[in-house]
This record gives structure tokens, C-alpha cells and sequence, in this order.
């Protein structure tokens, strides 16, 4: 999403984890993905450095466009998703692995994220503002992953302004033209090139 909103053209690789080309290894011997290989090789493996090295690129839509306090905010929201939210939702996600709890002993500690979300959308209809940030773009993949375990329970759920938020950025054009899908890259597979067109629209 990030590559798209900054309008930058890229090759995309579609790889399937369970099958994992011995070229993605090569470049990333963890093995996760999204990986980013920059044309002088340099190789991104994380997410939100993959993210900030886009909008350090182009930012048309003032992502970043925020004081330094408020960033401070940003930033501190966005860690307590990497490192408390994603880590219960892991488990909720997949808790027949993790039989120490059960499903909803998992989803009331994810809770607790959510409910912070849920007073920054009391605000604004963004997590920080009127319009999109950084914020929106991290913390939209891992909620839209925890929606998915349960729709129902989510959106009968008290969170009414996080689901109102979810929903926008699912119907967003943003999110629309970076779903596409792609054949499993084997090689020597021809280049498939990712060109977002946002350019003359509105992101969401």
C-alpha cells in the first residue's frame, strides 16, 4: 500500500510460503515476505522499513506530514501493534496451536488495542487526522487480519468507529489495486510490473 500511495513502479514476485523459490531464499534466508530488493541490491525484509522507505521516496498524499510529537504518537501506536497486538492475534488467529487459553481469552487480550483505537477514531475518521498517515497504513493489515477470524463477533463488536474504518479502507482504491492476484513466480518467469494508477484519484 505504501508503494502505491507513493506511486512507485515495482516487479512483483508472487510467492507461495509453502513452496518458497530457491531465489527468494538467496536474497532473504528468512524466508518471509513482503521482501523489497532495491536496484543497487539492497535488500529490505521488514514491513515498515519497507514502508518508510517509500514514503522517504515520494509522500504526495503527507503521509509523514506531521510534527515531530505527533510522530513520537505515531510511532508509539504503531509499536504497541507490532509487539502487543500482533502477538494476540497471532494467537487468536491460531489458537488450536496455543491450547494454553482459548479463543476468547486471546481475543479479550487483543482487545485491549482495539479499544485504543476505537478513542483515536473519536476524534477524527483516521487514527491521527482527517485524512490517512502512516498510522492508518500499518496498524489497517493486522486489524483486517483479526476481522477475518470472526466477522460476526467483529462487527457486532462495541468497536463501531473501528469498523466504520476498517470497511473505508477495504473499499479504498488504495487497498482495491494492490489485491490483485498473480500466478506463483517460478523462474525464469516473465517480469510483472505494478503501476498503482492513483495518481488522478483519491486514495480512499
Amino acid at each position: 500500500m505504501a508503494l502505491a500511495g507513493a506511486g512507485i513502479t515495482f516487479q512483483v514476485r508472487e510467492v507461495q510460503l509453502k513452496n518458497k523459490p530457491p531465489e527468494l531464499l538467496a536474497i532473504s534466508p528468512k524466508g518471509t515476505v513482503p521482501v523489497l530488493v532495491l536496484p543497487d541490491t539492497r535488500v529490505i525484509e521488514e514491513s515498515l522499513d519497507i514502508v518508510h522507505w517509500a514514503l522517504k521516496i515520494s509522500d504526495p498524499w503527507g503521509w509523514l506530514d506531521f510534527s515531530y510529537s505527533e510522530l513520537d504518537l505515531i510511532n508509539e501506536l504503531i509499536e504497541r501493534n507490532d509487539f502487543f497486538f500482533k502477538v494476540h492475534l497471532d494467537h487468536y488467529k491460531y489458537a488450536d496451536r496455543f491450547p494454553e487459553h482459548s479463543v476468547q481469552v486471546y481475543r479479550s487480550r487483543a482487545e485491549e488495542f482495539l479499544s485504543e483505537l476505537e478513542q483515536c477514531l473519536k476524534h477524527s475518521p483516521f487514527l491521527f487526522g482527517s485524512d490517512l498517515s502512516i498510522a492508518d497504513i500499518a496498524i489497517f493489515p493486522f486489524v483486517r487480519q483479526f476481522y477475518n477470524v470472526d466477522k460476526q463477533w467483529f462487527e457486532a463488536s462495541p468497536y463501531t468507529l473501528l469498523n466504520k474504518w476498517l470497511l473505508r479502507l477495504i473499499d479504498s482504491l488504495l487497498f482495491k489495486c494492490v489485491m490483485n492476484k498473480y500466478a506463483p513466480w517460478e523462474a525464469p518467469d516473465s517480469v510483472v510490473l505494478f503501476e498503482s494508477g492513483l495518481s488522478e484519484h483519491t486514495v480512499v
